[in-house]
């Protein structure tokens, strides 16, 4: 399905898409450079919860969810991005990921874009910031979330989790 999307439209889309808001069209190129375009069916698992953190994803077409547990926690769309957290520590995944609908994601390989960090790459600096950004606004809605679970009590195994998150904030 590679050769149905051109370069201009991958750079296109990229461009307008927020992770990659802060780049200009030379830095992007280099990125594009160490993507992969991976077509997804309906029921497709992407990676599972425990699977190696090698790489990091773009939405690019369909809906995926994100279930932990069998339970769906997150829907992601055109543009939404995942699996960031592997860029950042390499970590086993924290949750499955798999095709609600076919479509297409970006593929950023952790080993590739780890060598254009080590080689002082702009734009490779540029995403880890943005992934930060991502990551923090993920990290603000779920300790809300657990605020509104806690309800009015303040002591128990939440109140611990919601203190000890705002601390390291």
């Amino acid at each position: 399905m590679r050769s149905a999307l051109t370069l201009e439209q991958i750079i296109n889309f990229l461009l307008d898409a927020p992770m990659f808001g802060d780049l200009d069209s030379g830095e992007l190129s280099r990125i594009v450079h160490i993507m992969q375009v991976k077509s997804l069916v309906a029921g497709q698992v992407v990676f599972q919860e425990g699977d190696p953190g090698d790489a990091w994803y773009v939405v690019y077409s369909g809906e995926l969810a994100v279930t932990k547990r069998r339970k769906r926690i997150a829907r992601l769309v055109q543009g939404s991005c995942f699996g960031e957290i592997a860029i950042l520590d390499g970590s086993p995944r924290s949750a499955t990921v798999s095709a609600v609908s076919d479509g297409i994601a970006f593929r950023f390989p952790r080993t590739a874009f780890a060598d254009l960090l080590v080689a002082g790459n702009l734009a490779a600096y540029k995403l880890v910031h943005q992934i930060a950004l991502v990551l923090a606004a993920r990290q603000r809605t779920t300790t809300s979330c657990l605020v509104e679970l806690m309800g009015e009590g303040d002591d128990g195994p939440l109140a611990a989790l919601v203190h000890e998150s705002a601390v390291r904030e």
